[in-house]
């Protein structure tokens, strides 16, 4: 299971932030084998606060992760992403991708419990 987070500056069509979103899962599917229902994003737009940005482009991505990933697993996306947007519109210049793990006890799906821990869910990779 990954979560993920775009941000990106304030401005873009509807169509263009679905068209990045969509191939931000496209490429996690591709790469990482996710199930496509695995769709788990937070799409942020940057309201500018008054200052002008140097690059209205910017995409920047986020994601979460469990724990035991290969520093080439986690490098995998990146080409993909790089290509993806592109067909979306975002230049590889303007693309940032990071890559957080952590483990079954940060994370909580409902009701204020953590299911990985409490058993309700198997772990994934385990």
């Amino acid at each position: 299971m990954l979560l993920v987070r775009v941000d990106m500056i304030r401005g873009r069509s509807p169509e263009n932030t679905r068209a990045i979103a969509d191939a931000v899962q496209q490429s996690l599917i591709d790469v990482l084998k996710i199930p496509e229902r695995d769709r788990f994003q937070i799409i942020a737009l940057d309201a500018g606060l008054g200052f002008e940005r140097t690059t209205s482009g910017a995409v920047i991505v986020h994601i979460f992760t469990q724990h035991g990933s290969t520093t080439r697993d986690k490098q995998r996306p990146y080409r993909t992403l790089a290509q993806r947007l592109a067909a979306a519109g975002v230049d590889g210049k303007d693309l940032f991708v990071s890559s957080f793990e952590n483990g079954p006890e940060d994370w909580s799906f409902a009701d204020g419990r953590a299911q990985y821990v409490e058993g309700d869910l198997a772990v994934p990779g385990h």
